[in-house]
């Protein structure tokens, strides 16, 4: 089909969207091929001069209708443009340029845009295969605080019980505001090019969000008062906040971290006075085993890439662990209360079996911290050392 030489705009304006009408009846014309716009709008000829200038061609005004000869300066914006990639997982590239700014992956980005303020620009940094998986899961597992927990449960505990399970709840919801702002922070240096990433990071913030919420409700739930924060627990969480570099975190955070609650969150479900922190702690444990999927699955990349990368995690953890050589770890009124959550009476019998259950506890800690470090391969007496240094906070 040959292009059309003349198009009737008939009363549409030029402003008012004739222009694309213009625009498409010139794509298929020739380098000074001409093109009769007709059309009953008074400003027309006006209009028509402006935008030609603008687009790179020329209005010849001089005849009864007005015409636009085509220049070949009609897409010289896009000449120096490039593609950001393409749209699809397989077309994540392995540097990101920051003169690429917001623009979507696969877009053909025009010369001149303000730079992204990002420094996580290369994908060996961030990136894991399965992000996309475990985002979608992510959406799809999503979970109402209001109708998942059964907040109007009766049920009533002893004072002591109740005062253990408040202090369990304050503690958890002082490391799940640490487990939040992390990925949080790191989402705003983050490139967007590798949206999956930033996709799972997101998904992370609400869950650790929902968690804050369900934590703390279920510590108001029968207490006008909450528990006591400890100064080396924050000191312990500092240092997670304190770590600038993505892999580095993800280690100390999600997989030696998070892993150590994934213990933790099954042993309030297992031991649970009540229906609702039974609830609570279940639902998240099931967010957070998705948390340190992402982890494992960018480590495991990263060391695959590099196995210098062993060496650098087991630096991170020695760090971590001699800036808190004289903090006193976990606080002993959560360890305490721990104990009488699996205790659930005031008996000799039944606090030997809560600090036996304790015990039971850390050693299930340091298993999994075991198995994770030596899924990301590092040897079994090495993993066995470097779970040992872990924090004495849990987190």
């Amino acid at each position: 089909m040959s292009a059309p030489t003349a198009i009737d705009l008939e009363d549409l304006g030029l402003e008012a969207g004739g222009y694309l009408l213009v625009q498409r009846a010139l794509r298929d014309l020739p380098v000074g091929g001409r093109l009769t716009v007709r059309g009953r709008d008074a400003a027309l000829r006006v209009h028509l001069a402006a935008w030609s200038r603008s687009q790179g061609h020329q209005a010849d005004l001089a005849g009864a209708e007005p015409v636009v000869v085509k220049g070949s300066a009609s897409s010289a914006r896009w000449n120096r443009a490039e593609r950001a990639g393409q749209p699809g997982p397989d077309g994540v590239v392995e540097h990101a340029e920051v003169r690429w700014g917001l623009a979507m992956r696969g877009a053909l980005v025009e010369e001149g845009g303000p730079p992204l303020r990002v420094d996580l620009v290369d994908k060996d940094v961030v990136w894991a295969d399965a992000a996309r998986q475990l985002y979608l899961n992510g959406t799809a597992r999503q979970w109402n605080p209001a109708t998942e927990v059964h907040w109007d449960d009766a049920f009533y505990l002893p004072p002591e019980i109740e005062g253990a399970v408040v202090q369990v709840m304050t503690y958890l919801v002082e490391n799940e505001y640490a487990a939040l702002q992390i990925p949080a922070r790191f989402i705003a240096r983050l490139h967007p090019h590798y949206r999956e990433v930033i996709q799972v990071l997101a998904i992370q913030v609400a869950d650790e969000a929902r968690h804050v919420e369900v934590f703390t409700r279920r510590a108001t739930l029968r207490s006008d008062e909450v528990g006591v924060s400890g100064a080396g627990g924050r000191a312990s969480l500092q240092t997670l906040l304190d770590e600038p570099d993505f892999s580095l975190a993800a280690f100390l955070l999600s997989v030696l971290g998070e892993g150590s609650f994934l213990d933790l969150l099954a042993f309030i479900a297992s031991h649970a006075p009540d229906r609702v922190t039974r609830e609570v702690a279940s639902l998240s444990l099931r967010d957070e085993r998705r948390h340190v999927a992402f982890g494992m699955a960018h480590l495991r990349q990263a060391v695959d890439a590099d196995r210098s990368m062993l060496g650098r995690l087991r630096m991170a953890a020695e760090r971590r662990h001699d800036a808190l050589a004289s903090t006193a770890g976990l606080n002993q009124d959560v360890y305490d209360s721990l104990v009488v959550l699996a205790s659930h009476a005031w008996k000799p019998t039944s606090i030997a079996t809560g600090w036996q259950a304790v015990q039971d506890l850390q050693r299930d800690m340091d298993q999994g911290r075991q198995r994770r470090l030596t899924q990301l391969g590092f040897p079994g007496d090495e993993a066995a050392e470097l779970s040992a240094l872990h924090t004495r906070n849990f987190m």
